[in-house]
């Protein structure tokens, strides 16, 4: 007999299953939430909150990571299914929509676990923009396949670390909802940026293989005054790993050298207007094994707007950024 839930109760369904059954049955299927946010300065702490349920494994975790006074820090909460696969606590980590594409509320209580306990308010300022299907194999098994929204917002409450709470008055940031397949590992390279400015946020996703050759674009400029997105046509990147001095330097096979990101990325919109963005930062999060990671970066634009931005890099092989494989199996295949 099929396991019913709660959220079998409702309309809700996209298949002829019960939730959370899903099309295709795959170790690396996920929805997530991920949320991040950082003073519009471009400069100081960067805090992150995610949540993901995982239907092959039956759990949900959160995450917690960034840097609070210039140190990282990570964490991570976790629990089965049981009977209750859709609600969205964590171990003290809460999500709650409290309206949807308008205002959501984060929680991180007190806890020996929690790196950083938190509340805040997420509260749109521009209109969501859903990201088409983008898929990915190595011959015919399936590396990514996934939908994607994003949206800016600001964020205020307090966020509490070692003692020390952080009062945020409308910090700039992000959030996003994605759900599908993800094998994060075995991807050559991926490209997320979320750049705030004045007038809107400028944001992109974007995957290549090893060789530079182009997997998926897709992405938005969205008006802060709740205008309709322009969609991105095209996309275009000159990014270079920088050290200590802020200097370039090779990432290699782990990046041990490298402390930040500079650059120039290009976008083309959809209403014909063009627009280069100057970038440099450091990172506000290192991934790891898994390579690259997230930096706050502090951005200016050739219409002469400046403004600062989340620029996620990673992945496990790429020509320019990731010269040494770090894992085997890679696409196209």
């Amino acid at each position: 007999m099929p396991r019913l839930t709660a959220a079998d109760e409702q309309f809700v369904h996209q298949l002829p299953e019960p939730l959370p059954n899903v099309a295709v049955h795959h170790e690396h299927w996920r929805e997530s939430y991920f949320f991040v946010l950082h003073p519009p300065t471009g400069e100081g702490d960067v805090v992150i909150l995610t949540m993901a349920h995982f239907p092959a494994r039956g759990e949900m975790d959160a995450l917690q990571l960034g840097r609070v006074d210039g140190q990282f820090f990570y964490g991570r909460h976790q629990r089965p299914y049981g009977d209750d696969p859709h609600t969205t606590v964590v171990g003290p980590a809460s999500v709650e929509i409290e309206r949807p594409y308008r205002s959501v509320h984060l929680k991180v209580s007190e806890d020996p676990a929690a790196p950083v306990s938190l509340d805040l308010r997420f509260e749109a300022r521009t209109q969501p923009y859903g990201l088409r299907r983008g898929t990915m194999k190595r011959a015919d098994e399936i590396i990514w396949d996934q939908s994607h929204m994003i949206q800016s917002g600001f964020y205020s409450g307090t966020y509490t670390r070692g003692g020390t709470t952080v009062e945020v008055d409308r910090w700039w940031g992000q959030r996003d909802h994605s759900w599908g397949i993800r094998d994060h590992a075995r991807c050559p390279m991926w490209m997320w940026l979320a750049i705030q400015l004045p007038d809107g946020m400028l944001g992109v996703w974007h995957w290549e293989y090893a060789n530079g050759a182009r997997v998926y674009t897709d992405g938005c400029f969205a008006p802060a005054d709740g205008g309709e997105p322009v969609a991105v046509v095209d996309f275009d990147h000159e990014l270079t790993w920088t050290d200590a001095d802020g200097k370039p330097v090779s990432y290699e096979r782990d990046g041990t050298e490298v402390r930040g990101l500079a650059g120039t990325v290009n976008f083309v919109l959809a209403d014909g207007s063009a627009i280069s963005v100057e970038g440099e930062g450091t990172w506000a999060i290192p991934y790891g094994p898994v390579g690259g990671g997230q930096h706050l970066m502090k951005v200016h634009t050739s219409d002469g707007r400046s403004g600062s931005a989340i620029y996620e890099l990673t992945g496990a092989h790429h020509h320019r950024y990731f010269p040494i494989a770090r894992a085997e199996r890679l696409p196209p295949g």
